[in-house]
């Protein structure tokens, strides 16, 4: 659905994106994570043609990003944090005004996602708070069943309920579509997303299945008699740390078996084994902090 290759971009003499490689499974829901400044917005800027990279490739349907048209627009919905709206108009107006630019748009559709959100039709959007603002944007976008829905951090600023009705709406009326999200909001991803991608300082750091990720990443706790380490430990273990009779690791890569022998071998007196798999939230951490030390 989306391909990018040696995406290059940059503001001034800051780069922004640095060879970014990026693939979006058609029917998937891709969940793009990364730090402030990572250029997680300007990715997607660029894929919607708001942006030009400055080399590289972007395309969306096969298109070229940069070459998208009406009859491409006319298939994706588009929702963004920063995203500006006719704040004079009422939510009916704002609608009314879209209906006429999406050939599948579907009243039907268009009134189930109102009553699904309580949207007042006769409130001006310059009056709605920032989570009904976020809703009647969503409205807009899924009321004619695009096949691309692209999200750019559309939780922030959102309290619980408001976050938890806007996934329910998506999930509910976007189930045919391919979904591209990027959010600091890591619980609520975790909950629905089928891929993720984290984006480090302009490069793409890993992109592959929710599910193989979180089989691949433990936190791992070893009872030794006098905690220090060996002279090498294996190098998918990151963020050791010691303390008076534990040690302390991720293991990045974890296979039943490998990773108890290779316990076995750089802690012989070890005494006992605990491993716990990881939410997204403390894996996104884990790899930030290893690609700080490393930088």
């Amino acid at each position: 659905m989306i391909v990018t290759d040696g995406l290059r971009m940059k503001f001034g003499r800051h780069v922004v994106l640095n060879g970014l490689d990026l693939r979006v499974p058609r029917g998937s829901v891709y969940a793009l994570i990364g730090s402030n400044g990572a250029g997680k917005t300007t990715t997607l800027q660029i894929l919607m043609n708001l942006l030009r990279g400055h080399s590289g490739n972007a395309s969306v349907f096969g298109v070229d990003s940069r070459r998208l048209g009406v009859r491409e627009y006319a298939r994706i919905g588009y929702v963004s944090e920063g995203q500006e709206m006719p704040d004079a108009m009422t939510v009916a107006e704002f609608l009314a005004y879209w209906r006429p630019f999406y050939p599948a748009w579907g009243e039907g559709r268009e009134r189930e996602l109102l009553d699904l959100f309580r949207l007042p039709l006769d409130r001006k959007l310059k009056h709605l708070s920032r989570g009904m603002r976020m809703k009647a944007a969503l409205v807009s976008s899924l009321a004619y069943k695009p096949e691309l829905i692209v999200l750019d951090e559309p939780f922030s600023g959102l309290d619980p309920l408001v976050r938890d009705e806007f996934v329910e709406g998506l999930l509910a009326y976007a189930e045919e579509s391919t979904i591209l999200i990027s959010s600091h909001d890591l619980g609520e991803i975790e909950s629905f997303a089928s891929h993720v991608g984290f984006l480090d300082e302009g490069r793409m750091q890993f992109s592959e299945e929710m599910a193989v990720l979180a089989e691949r990443f433990r936190e791992v706790e070893v009872t030794v008699d006098g905690a220090s380490l060996p002279s090498r430990v294996p190098e998918s273990w990151v963020r050791v740390e010691t303390s008076a009779a534990l040690v302390r690791f991720v293991e990045t890569r974890w296979e039943a078996g490998r990773t108890e022998k290779d316990v076995a071998e750089a802690f012989p007196s070890a005494r006992g084994v605990e491993v716990r798999p990881m939410g997204l939230r403390s894996i996104f951490v884990t790899l930030a902090k290893a690609a700080r030390k490393a930088a």
